[in-house]
């Protein structure tokens, strides 16, 4: 990868080659087959973000040799979701490995200083959430924010989350998990001044539908700025969260 970008980048110097025709070779360039997966070694070029590794359905080779691919083309920092016990176990005998067997991630090559514009709030309705919650908030810890997390805070004991009004109203984002009827994202909706992407939580009894009935409550907030991703969806959370808390005005 590195030569075929200085190649380009030497093109432009010569004359041979526009910028924003290099531009779009950057952009465009290319992906490596393995045979099991095509690996997108460019992403972070065009969105800012490596790729990250979805380790369910995978088994632990299939994983390495993602990883292997990822490495050999310069990717120092890798995240994998959705990560077992079992499969963590076996990669760990191929490379380093931080796992979080509570949030199913691994991380490869460290955590980077956080250079966001401002903090991440993570928030959870309850203790149940909590490995949700720590999805989230070790994606955005590993794509460079600093995270403040806020657990156990939900409207069943509203004065708990009353508590921290000043880490609510800080924040650059939030993050709000909740299962059961999910209105925590509602209430910090209305007391934040900042984007409060919502997470409905798979977390209830009978009636709350495995976090449907969640989902479709923080889809009705009435509080403005609130967004809403998949249920249990802690990884597309923190992803959200940290492309708005690196975000820079486009020239």
């Amino acid at each position: 990868m590195k030569s075929e970008t200085k190649q380009i980048l030497e093109a432009v110097q010569s004359g041979e080659l526009s910028v924003e025709a290099a531009l779009l070779k950057l952009k465009t360039e290319p992906y490596e087959d393995i045979g099991f997966a095509r690996v997108d070694l460019h992403r972070k070029i065009r969105q800012g973000i490596p790729e990250i590794i979805y380790g369910a359905g995978k088994t632990p080779e299939q994983i390495i040799g993602i990883i292997d691919t990822m490495k050999k083309n310069a990717q120092e920092r890798i995240l994998i979701t959705r990560l077992s016990a079992e499969a963590a176990e076996t990669i760990r005998q191929a490379c380093p490995l931080q796992y979080n067997e509570e949030a199913k991630t691994g991380v490869i090559g460290g955590f980077c200083t956080p250079d966001g514009i401002g903090k991440i709030v993570v928030a959870t309705g309850g203790t149940s959430d909590i490995p949700i919650a720590e999805e989230a908030a070790i994606t955005a810890e590993v794509l460079g924010n600093e995270v403040t997390r806020l657990y156990d805070v939900g409207v069943a004991g509203l004065h708990r989350l009353l508590s921290y009004k000043e880490e609510i109203m800080s924040a650059s984002v939030i993050i709000a998990i909740a299962g059961m009827e999910g209105a925590l994202a509602s209430v910090i909706g209305g007391l934040a001044d900042c984007p409060v992407i919502a997470v409905p939580a798979s977390v209830g009894y009978g009636a709350s539908f495995h976090g449907l009935s969640a989902l479709l409550s923080m889809l009705n907030s009435c509080a403005s700025g609130v967004s809403v991703v998949n249920i249990d969806n802690g990884f597309g959370a923190g992803y959200l969260a940290s492309m708005i808390n690196h975000m820079e005005a486009k020239e």
